[in-house]
């Protein structure tokens, strides 16, 4: 299998996902187009040597429906010869997209590849686009499926996570991605979003709370107490019965934020590094893709961790910096303890409860964040590993070069 390396990535700014957020009105194919485009730019390679760009997007519906990876690839102007395909493996999929990409590659399917994602949570809402896990009561009820606060909330449960364990965590993501903000950390990856007449609508991920302290996540209520009261809660009990009952204790304070935002990455193989003569930043060491059990389901991370470093023959203390996608706190913390990792070097410049999970994107942000972090503080190994619905993880290692 030949050796593939990141020769550089980009992303957006995280703009909040509502209707009073930056990028709310904004075509995902132009955000998306950007970061394709921006990467060829700064890399100054032959476009029409890129065989792919396989993008995550979670709810591909309207504006963001159909295949919006070669969609963007058009909008960016770029080689009609690039092949693109859309991607869902639910908040993985980002991540996911970019495993894909370097497995192409690795089989000699070109020597060139896109993978990112792309997610505008403003116009295409959360579960918008449907599906049986959600809808069909039949399989839900078979598998004893419930939406994925309540799992959170079960898992927080089961293992004694307790609220303010979890909103400390949730200050403590805040205050180090308003650190890392305020000193320019991300700088390197983000590409300022630009209207048509040039000017920045936004250049900062837009959702982090420097005022933010713990009285006041402790007064937020819980998102997910009358959603487990309409039933959800005894599904979860009937599935794990050593449990009277469901502490609810996640909020919109400690959980992952609705945000808006794509990210890229361009992959080559040795081959294109010799070719353009280009100083790639990363080498991807090996990636991993598994599923748990689908009521708990958010603890997909750590068995892809596990399986993955199992691979590799490395081990949990050889990795210098982990980036564990935040989509409960619970989760993270659980993760975290389970896996017996240095939380010291666990999202050190924030993560998604501070700036957001636009979900097809995370994968591919959580990456660039990485890999920037790796190159700030001259260490050598980082891993990126996220939890998803029905009990889908990913994880991916790489080496800095």
């Amino acid at each position: 299998m030949k050796s593939v390396y990141i020769l550089d990535t980009v992303r957006t700014p995280r703009g909040k996902g509502n209707e009073k957020g930056a990028l709310y009105g904004t075509k995902p194919v132009k955000i998306l187009a950007s970061c394709l485009s921006t990467l060829v730019e700064r890399t100054k390679v032959d476009d029409s040597l890129i065989a792919e760009a396989i993008i995550g997007c979670v709810t591909p519906r309207g504006v963001q429906g159909g295949n919006i990876a070669k969609a963007s690839l058009l909008r960016a102007g770029l080689s009609y010869e690039i092949g693109g395909m859309q991607i869902n493996r639910s908040c993985t999929s980002g991540l996911e997209a970019i495993n894909l990409a370097t497995l192409k590659l690795q089989s000699g399917q070109g020597i060139l590849s896109f993978g990112g994602g792309v997610e505008i949570m403003s116009q295409a809402k959360m579960s918008s686009d449907g599906g049986p896990l959600l809808f069909d009561l039949d399989l839900s009820t078979m598998v004893r499926y419930v939406p994925q606060g309540i799992a959170a909330d079960l898992l927080a449960t089961l293992y004694n996570v307790d609220r303010e364990t979890c909103d400390e965590y949730a200050y403590q993501s805040h205050k180090k991605a308003y650190f890392a903000q305020q000193n320019n950390y991300f700088d390197k990856s983000i590409i300022p979003y630009r209207d048509t007449n040039g000017l920045t609508i936004l250049a900062k991920d837009s959702n982090i709370r420097p005022d933010c302290n713990v009285e006041r996540l402790s007064k937020l209520p819980s998102s997910f107490e009358e959603m487990g009261i309409m039933g959800f809660d005894d599904i979860a009990i009937s599935k794990y019965p050593q449990l009277e009952k469901i502490h609810h204790i996640h909020t919109a304070g400690n959980s992952s934020a609705i945000v808006d935002g794509a990210s890229a990455v361009l992959l080559g193989t040795e081959e294109a590094v010799k070719k353009y003569n280009v100083s790639p930043r990363a080498k991807i060491l090996g990636a991993c893709s598994v599923s748990t059990e689908p009521t708990m389901m958010l603890k997909g991370a750590e068995k892809a961790i596990a399986s993955l470093l199992k691979s590799l023959q490395l081990k949990v203390s050889d990795i210098d910096l982990w980036e564990i996608n935040e989509s409960f706190a619970a989760s993270v913390i659980h993760c975290i303890d389970e896996m017996k990792i240095d939380p010291k070097i666990v999202n050190v410049n924030g993560g998604a409860i501070a700036m957001g999970h636009p979900l097809g994107a995370t994968g591919s942000i959580l990456l660039s964040m990485l890999i920037d972090e790796l190159e700030r503080t001259n260490k050598k190994y980082g891993v990126v590993a996220i939890s998803a619905g029905a009990g889908l993880g990913s994880a991916l290692a790489i080496e800095l070069c």
